[in-house]
């Protein structure tokens, strides 16, 4: 996979249109986390997802990288549409910072070893 292309404007960056400007963080295969950080990534994931497991909330979602491809939407329509695709599913990957958290808890219980 490519790095994304940045055009430097003064001190500000301009990303591909296609990238998000925060990654949805997902659960893939066995459980491995992955970013997806694009339309062309969130659209490849739905394109693979089981047609037997497709729902309204997946329609909306590709129907929206379309549309984005298209330059007909913004990428961060598609980037909520595709996280709440995730959630409905059960696909988001745990925040960092909730895991962290967790691991310093139970560090600091002394009835968990």
């Amino acid at each position: 996979m490519t790095a994304p292309i940045n055009i430097w404007v003064g001190k500000e960056s301009m990303m591909k249109p296609d990238m998000f400007q925060e990654p949805v963080s997902i659960l893939v295969g066995l459980g491995f986390p992955a970013e997806i950080r694009s339309v062309t990534e969130a659209y490849r994931h739905l394109m693979e997802w089981p047609a037997s497991s497709r729902d309204p909330a997946h329609s909306i979602a590709l129907k929206a990288c379309d549309a984005a491809l298209r330059g007909e939407i913004e990428a961060e329509t598609v980037r909520g549409l595709f996280a709440a695709f995730a959630e409905k599913h059960d696909l988001l990957a745990p925040d960092g910072d909730v895991i962290v958290a967790s691991r310093l808890r139970r560090n600091r219980d002394p009835h968990v070893r």
